[in-house]
Order: C-alpha cells, then sequence, then structure tokens
C-alpha cells in the first residue's frame, strides 16, 4: 500500500479530488467494519478513514458519538480493529487513516502504539486532540514507521497559526469546514471557500475538507471550490447503523458512489445529482 503522500501526487497528476468515507470500527460490529471497508476500497474511495471509538469523543457529533458507544458496548478495543486490519488492509487499494483520540496512544505509549498500527497496514493518523504545539515527538516517531500525522486546521484559526499548522501537517492538511463537532449538515459555509485560499497562499500540500459534508452537491461544491479531498463521515456512519447489516453495506455502497460521481464529473456532465446533497 503506497503512502498518503505518493497518494495524493498520483490524484493530482490525474487532476482527480479525492474522496475519503470516514467509518466507526465495530458498528455494528467488526465483521461489518471490515466488509464496509472493502465495499468502500471497491467503489470509488481513494482513502478510508477509520476511527477507533472512544468514550469521550469531544470532536464528535452524535451520529459518531452513538455509533462509538455501540461499539464500545459491543466490546471493540483497538487491538480488534487492528486485528482486523491486518486482515483487510494488504488488500486494498486506498490507504487506512486511523483517527483516536490521544489518550489510547498515551496510555500505549507512542513508539508500541505506531509499530502496532503500522504492521496493520496504517498510513495516517489524524488525533483532533492533539494541540499543534505537543504534536512534533508523534510526528517524527511516526515518520519512522511509514504513517503520516495529518492535522486539522479549524475555521477559527488564525493565518499564523494556519501557517504553523500547514508547515507540520504530513500527508495532506484537514480543513475542518465548520466551528463544532461532526455531523450533517445542509450547507456547507462559504467560509471554507476564502479558507481554502488562505491555506493555499501558504502551502502546496494537499488539503481535505470534512466536518458537514453529507451528500453530492455539497462534495462537488467542495471540490469546485479547490479541495484536493473530500471528508464524508457522519452521512457513512447514519446509513450503516441503518436497517440490517447488510441494508447498511448496500446503502453505503450506494452512497460512496454517488459521491465519487460527484466529484469526478462535471457539474454539466451531472445534472441529475443536482440538490441532492441536502438529502442526503
Amino acid at each position: 500500500m503506497t503512502s498518503i503522500s505518493a497518494s495524493f501526487q498520483t490524484l493530482r497528476d490525474r487532476q482527480q479530488c479525492a474522496l475519503i468515507p470516514f467509518i466507526t470500527a465495530g458498528d455494528p460490529n467488526l465483521e461489518t467494519t471490515a466488509e464496509a471497508i472493502r465495499i468502500l476500497d471497491r467503489n470509488g474511495a481513494d482513502f478510508i478513514e477509520l476511527g477507533v471509538p472512544y468514550s469521550d469523543p469531544l470532536a464528535d457529533g452524535p451520529v459518531i458519538q452513538a455509533a462509538a458507544t455501540r461499539a464500545l458496548q459491543n466490546g471493540t478495543k483497538l487491538e480488534q480493529v487492528l486485528e482486523m486490519l491486518q486482515v483487510v488492509s494488504p488488500n486494498l487499494k486506498a490507504p487506512i487513516i486511523l483517527f483516536t483520540y490521544y489518550n489510547p496512544i498515551l496510555h500505549r505509549g507512542i513508539k508500541p502504539f505506531l509499530g502496532k498500527i503500522a504492521a496493520a497496514g496504517v498510513r495516517g493518523l489524524v488525533v483532533p486532540d492533539l494541540p499543534l504545539e505537543e504534536a512534533e515527538e508523534l510526528i517524527q516517531t511516526a515518520a519512522s514507521f511509514g504513517i503520516e500525522v495529518i492535522l486539522l486546521v479549524a475555521p477559527t484559526s488564525s493565518q499564523d497559526r494556519i501557517e504553523a499548522i500547514a508547515h507540520q501537517s504530513q500527508g495532506f492538511i484537514y480543513l475542518v469546514s465548520v466551528t463544532g463537532v461532526t455531523g450533517i449538515r445542509a450547507q456547507i459555509q462559504d467560509r471554507v471557500k476564502y479558507l481554502l485560499t488562505d491555506l493555499r497562499s501558504v502551502t502546496d500540500k494537499p488539503i481535505g475538507v470534512g466536518f458537514g459534508i453529507s451528500g453530492p452537491e455539497q462534495a462537488r461544491q467542495v471540490k469546485e471550490w479547490g479541495a484536493d479531498a473530500v471528508i464524508v463521515g457522519s452521512a457513512f456512519v447514519k446509513r450503516l447503523a441503518e436497517g440490517s447489516p447488510a441494508e447498511g453495506l448496500q446503502s453505503v455502497e450506494q452512497l460512496c458512489q454517488k459521491l465519487k460521481t460527484a466529484i469526478t464529473e462535471s457539474r454539466r456532465e451531472s445534472p441529475s445529482l443536482q440538490g441532492v446533497g441536502s438529502r442526503e
């Protein structure tokens, strides 16, 4: 499996925007998670972000919080997630990005944690509660394991902080589209367009936009504003949790295909998708 940076370079060479779906590991169970990863990989995901369930998910909205709670109640633990990934990841085209809070890393030790996730095939790491000022050790140690630590830029970040985060972030820069937690929203704030411009003025690293993107029209809008990737979480998590596991997997497959089409085709080429986003 190639690195995050190398994969983005390939996409840029093809002038393509990346699709990054997010799902929560262990909801409804790890067998379904494994199959969901395979389905996403087959249906247009360029990277797959996998959330490790955590008891105090400060950055997550109600949909992902509920999924994490269900996964924890099912007994899902990091070690089980990594065992599943070790089986699944060798057959994937899309690099795996692990989303976890810092406490599980601190509890296991930075180096042992990174060694375990690298062995499971993880290529990227997002730690939403790790301040930039404390990220250097994790970034440097992760690099020795071939893992890129992706940092988040918030809508409220100052220009100086945007520059500092852009300098330190590896793989790509994760631009948070809203002030607040993850979740499904009807519209993407226009401020994202200007934040993209601010970031472009200080870095040539890829930029992925997440938090609040739930459907094809929103994904297309973010792409047209200049994002290198669209990140969609709550919409996938919600669909995977509805109905039986088989129904959830089918729904996830359909959403992945719609999103990929939206960011691949131009607006003129796909009029049938106009206005679909607000219903996702």
